[in-house]
């Protein structure tokens, strides 16, 4: 008999606290006062609840970024597909199954942009905590969260951003464990600081929680081991860099073996291909413990140039999954369900051309051209309760028109979309393969894809036009990493498979902020199985509802 650990965590508190960055003053959301909030430990296998209370004065809910939530789609989080938004004065107790992650996965809030305050790590550990790595036991393991800070109210920037139809302001700081770090006024002495031993290892365990960037990851003078990403163990490789897309995470094992006399930044900046970015850099500093020479000025490591699409892409190229006796894998070998979709940025004519996009038109986002109209009735609860006129049915298969996507100029009548609310409805058990194909519509940017309620199989990617006949041959079925978070290249695609076991409705989206709010997201669902074991689990009662 299976026994299935029920822990109740501290009550989440959702609250507006006073915070101070950069030299001004501002409130921000966080959670019990915390900002990043509270991690949260858990072990492979655990049902956790947690109790979500919004004593702010806005609409919050809470995703757990990566838990695959078998059977119970109710717990997931994103607004207006699987729940209404928690409101202010009310709780819900939410439900968190877990079941084969294990590693680095976080939490965010899932409605309007509150996730660029509203997150933390969620740190599942194996269930033997000795000897359940597959590689040696570190002395110590540290989260490390990603961040971004606008002077300005969070709220205040979308909602001018969304008004003026264009790009949203960019950022004023990014962050490292919440602290901007010193090269950013008024910062110096909250930087975020990590002492370590001389010939000691550490496992830092990394979150992007920025908004709208992939980032680059370096710390000065230290290569570094990757070991896991998105819950998952992977073969271990040695780097200088990092680039960890919003939304990833990404588990490396840090050897303290340089000269203990000396600091060392550890470093992020943006990886950008188009676009307006926030060019600063934030730092915290790796402390060698008994280094008495602590004020000998620091070394801001190297980086890839801000626009190599190369260097992003090759660093993820080389993720892979163990796929031995010990953490076997299950590549789907045969695809029931074959989707192509195209990922686009958009247009929308604004009358007399008012807005702040290219033309005077609005900027908007879209998959198979369908910009994401969000419905006002959670879809998860409009498919439970059969109500009709929520939502359509028949998102396709392929984009309405064929073209030479990743073209120089691209003609300005395709790149307007058409809006909806549609859904692909998945056969239980069937086998999903998905090519996201990029697109230079407007301009051609990375797409860091995430889906709900799945891990999937990246088994290929490349630059260009995905070949049906020719790129399917050069597939990774042996040992392609598992991952729930994967970055589309600039003008080009990736290629993911996966079995659609878990019947619910589930959200599929980039993890750019911007580009989630101009649409581009769909939703699956995944229908139950003819077993009671393999159907969808009924509401909890404080569900909440629209």
């Amino acid at each position: 008999m299976t026994i299935i650990a029920l822990l109740v965590i501290n009550r989440m508190n959702v609250s507006d606290t006073p915070y101070n960055r950069l030299c001004s003053n501002k409130s921000i959301l966080t959670v019990n006062g915390q900002f990043p909030g509270p991690t949260i430990y858990v072990t492979e296998g655990d049902t956790i609840a947690i109790v979500v209370t919004n004593n702010a004065t806005e609409n919050i809910t809470i995703h757990w970024h990566g838990v695959k939530q078998p059977r119970y789609p109710w717990s997931d989080g994103p607004e207006y597909i699987t729940q209404c938004p928690i409101r202010p004065g009310s709780t819900f107790r939410q439900k968190i199954v877990l079941s084969d992650e294990v590693g680095t996965l976080w939490w965010h809030a899932h409605s309007d942009w509150s996730r660029a305050t509203v997150h933390g790590a969620l740190i599942v550990y194996p269930r033997n905590k000795t000897s359940g790595y597959p590689f040696p036991l570190p002395h110590a393991q540290i989260p490390i969260i990603l961040g971004e800070w606008w002077k300005s109210d969070v709220q205040a920037v979308l909602n001018e951003f969304v008004q003026s139809g264009g790009d949203p302001n960019i950022s004023d700081a990014f962050l490292i464990n919440g602290q901007p770090g010193d090269l950013y006024p008024c910062s110096t002495q909250d930087t975020f600081k990590l002492t370590v031993d001389y010939g000691k290892t550490y496992l830092l365990r990394m979150v992007n929680a920025v908004m709208n960037n992939i980032m680059f990851v370096r710390i000065d003078n230290h290569n570094v081991t990757i070991v896991g990403t998105d819950g998952a163990y992977t073969k271990p490789f040695t780097t200088n860099y990092i680039a960890i897309s919003p939304g990833q995470t990404i588990d490396f094992l840090l050897e303290a073996n340089q000269n203990p006399n000396r600091n060392y930044y550890m470093a992020a900046r943006v990886y950008a291909a188009a676009g307006s970015f926030d060019n600063t850099t934030t730092t915290a500093i790796i402390e060698y413990s008994g280094n008495i020479n602590r004020t000998a000025p620091l070394t801001i490591p190297s980086f890839p140039d801000f626009n190599d699409t190369r260097a992003s892409a090759n660093f993820t190229g080389r993720l892979r999954s163990l796929a031995d006796k010990n953490h076997p894998i299950d590549v789907p070998l045969n695809a029931t369900t074959v989707l192509f979709l195209t990922l686009s940025i958009n247009v929308s004519p604004c009358p007399n051309n008012t807005c702040s996009g290219p033309f005077g038109d609005r900027l908007l986002a879209s998959i198979n051209n369908i910009t994401f109209e969000q419905p006002r009735i959670a879809i998860l609860e409009a498919y439970y309760n059969m109500i009709s006129g929520v939502y359509g049915d028949d998102f396709p298969s392929r984009p309405p028109l064929t073209f030479n996507y990743t073209a120089d100029i691209i003609p300005r009548d395709l790149w307007v979309p058409e809006n909806g609310t549609e859904v692909r409805v998945l056969e239980y058990n069937s086998t999903v393969e998905i090519v996201f194909q990029g697109t230079n519509t407007v301009s051609g940017i990375d797409h860091p894809m995430h889906l709900h309620g799945q891990s999937f199989y990246v088994v290929g990617w490349g630059f260009g036009n995905f070949d049906k006949d020719v790129d399917p041959q050069n597939y990774n079925l042996v040992d392609p990493p598992l991952q729930n978070t994967i970055a589309v290249p600039r003008n080009g695609w990736s290629a993911i498979r996966f079995k659609a076991n878990n019947p619910g409705v589930w959200l599929m989206h980039c993890h750019l902020e911007r580009h989630i709010s101009w649409g581009m997201e769909m939703v699956f669902i995944t229908k139950n199985g003819k077993t009671q074991d393999s159907k969808m689990l009924p509401p909890p009662s404080d569900f909440p509802k629209c």
